[in-house]
């Protein structure tokens, strides 16, 4: 008899605990799925194929428990459920993200951890579930695993027939595995979709007359979402910057408007934000990142080689191969191990962002004119340490003037044991990167240069909670105030800060690209337009 309770308890747990998780609160407490097992499991006779029923349903509670703690952490991260169809190879970046703040040697021990504590548990569940010896007293044990068996049962298919009998119960399995089964089956779907529409409505490459002879820098900033603006925790400080911002370039005879848009993603995968923007698809996972690539869709890349542009990609954080970049098609691609950088990597961070700003001002951008995407990366998680803004920036170098910073503050372990703590370091570290990156607006933009600056997404909900919406700012910097026109007409207003009334109504970010060719293409000729 307490055999049984101990099984049915431990199995409950092991399938309800990664739902509170997920939604922050000790509810559901019965999983029926635990019941049903236990006592159906203690009621087979013995012998060999009981014990590959047992292993086969260890398998399907671990499949299932993997599923819902893989919810938890996506929906922690980037504030959506998993996908098992798209989220599988998210597994390798967990790694290297795991590496960029812990070291290498800590990463992998961090994973061997966590499968062997996995494995160690499908043990503990085994043996649970196929004693060595049959349970003492069988015949009473047998009456109640029966009862218990046909109770549990019964409230099974109640509750997967949507009729709840007992507060706080719930089938995790069964709903698990309708939820991904249907979710393979409607991505399966729109990925059929997704290609004929790559296939049936081209977005075809288009000279940008208007930006003929111009600088186009195009320059994201990482996790600089709209909460950091009128979230009352975070904007205290970034709105004084914002002001500071639009002083220095006004004193520079520099015009900015500002607007929004709504990313395609939330806390994670920057690169799905590139793409959207880059291509002018919705680019909102994996899948459609690897299709929009492989089919050879046009992208801003080649718009720009038609306009007569050199193309660039400044991409401090890739440290691997990228063969995406080729995709493309840039011209030169400045990845971490192309920037000469001499200071220490800052956890995560390759290299600061003032760094980077001003090693691309001095080497990258070159005589000619030049289309650039530069992806920052100071203001990516785990936003420590925080960096100061040198004032001199002839004093930023080869970047060893870093090195006091390379063990400066707490370390990332001690700084997320207190949520407070994260969100001060976030809203500082955006602070650093915008701050940075608006003071090099006012160092290389000029008549001739159209310096777009957005984030690429909002932080993780656990930064700005669930309901926040997707929004990201974007700032559109020129010496020529009549570059600055259409995107007034499309509703941006003049200064640093946008308007953040209503971040749900912002336009998608893959308007980018067709605003430019409807507004700086050949339907679009006018005086402005001769630089």
């Amino acid at each position: 008899m307490l055999r049984l309770l101990v099984t049915a308890c431990a199995l409950n747990v092991l399938l309800v605990a990664p739902l509170w998780w997920r939604f922050g609160t000790l509810s559901p407490l019965i999983a029926w799925e635990a019941w049903v097992i236990a006592s159906a499991m203690l009621l087979l006779p013995p012998g060999p194929w009981r014990r590959w029923v047992g292993i086969g349903v260890v398998s399907a509670l671990a499949l299932a428990t993997a599923a819902n703690l893989g919810e938890a952490a996506t929906y922690t991260a980037f504030g959506r459920p998993l996908n098992l169809y798209l989220d599988v190879p998210l597994v390798r970046s967990i790694y290297h993200l795991l590496v960029g703040n812990v070291g290498q040697l800590a990463a992998i021990f961090l994973m061997l951890l966590g499968g062997m504590l996995l494995l160690g548990l499908l043990w503990l569940m085994l043996r649970l579930l196929l004693p060595a010896r049959p349970p003492k007293g069988r015949g009473g044990v047998v009456v109640t695993a029966s009862v218990l068996l046909v109770g549990s049962l019964g409230m099974s298919i109640l509750e997967a027939n949507h009729h709840r009998l007992v507060p706080h119960a719930a089938l995790p399995m069964v709903t698990t595995s309708r939820f991904q089964w249907a979710q393979i089956l409607d991505t399966h779907r729109a990925r059929q979709a997704f290609s004929e529409q790559l296939e049936a409505s081209p977005l075809a490459a288009q000279a940008l007359p208007g930006l003929a002879g111009r600088n186009v820098l195009l320059t994201f900033i990482e996790s600089y979402g709209v909460s950091a603006l009128d979230d009352p925790r975070y904007n205290r400080t970034l709105l004084l910057t914002l002001e500071d911002l639009k002083r220095r370039l006004s004193n520079r005879g520099l015009h900015v408007v500002s607007g929004l848009v709504e990313s395609p993603i939330r806390g994670g995968q920057s690169w799905l934000a590139h793409a959207t923007t880059l291509s002018g698809r919705w680019i909102d996972n994996q899948l459609w990142y690897r299709l929009m690539l492989e089919s050879g869709h046009s992208t801003m890349i080649d718009d720009f080689h038609a306009t007569g542009q050199r193309t660039l990609s400044v991409m401090p954080a890739i440290t691997l191969a990228w063969p995406e970049g080729q995709a493309y098609g840039f011209d030169q691609i400045a990845a971490a191990k192309d920037i000469p950088y001499a200071g220490p990597p800052l956890n995560w961070v390759t290299m600061p962002d003032q760094f980077t700003l001003d090693y691309t001002q001095r080497e990258l951008l070159g005589d000619e004119p030049v289309f650039a995407q530069l992806a920052l990366i100071s203001s990516h998680a785990p936003w420590t340490p925080v960096l100061p803004v040198l004032e001199n920036w002839s004093l930023v170098g080869d970047g060893s003037i870093y090195a006091p910073w390379e063990n400066a503050g707490d370390p990332p372990e001690v700084i997320w044991r207190d949520l407070e703590r994260i969100r001060d370091h976030y809203a500082w570290s955006v602070d650093y990167a915008v701050s940075v990156t608006g003071r090099w607006a006012a160092r290389v933009a000029d008549e001739q240069t159209l310096l777009i600056v957005l984030g690429d997404h909002q932080p993780a909900p656990l930064i700005t909670g669930d309901d926040a919406s997707a929004a990201v700012p974007v700032h559109i910097i020129s010496g020529d105030p009549a570059l600055l026109a259409p995107f007034k007409q499309r509703g941006f207003v003049e200064g640093m800060l946008p308007p953040i009334a209503r971040p749900q109504d912002a336009p998608r970010m893959s308007q980018l690209r067709h605003w430019l060719q409807q507004d700086f293409g050949p339907s679009a000729l006018s005086p402005r337009t001769t630089p």
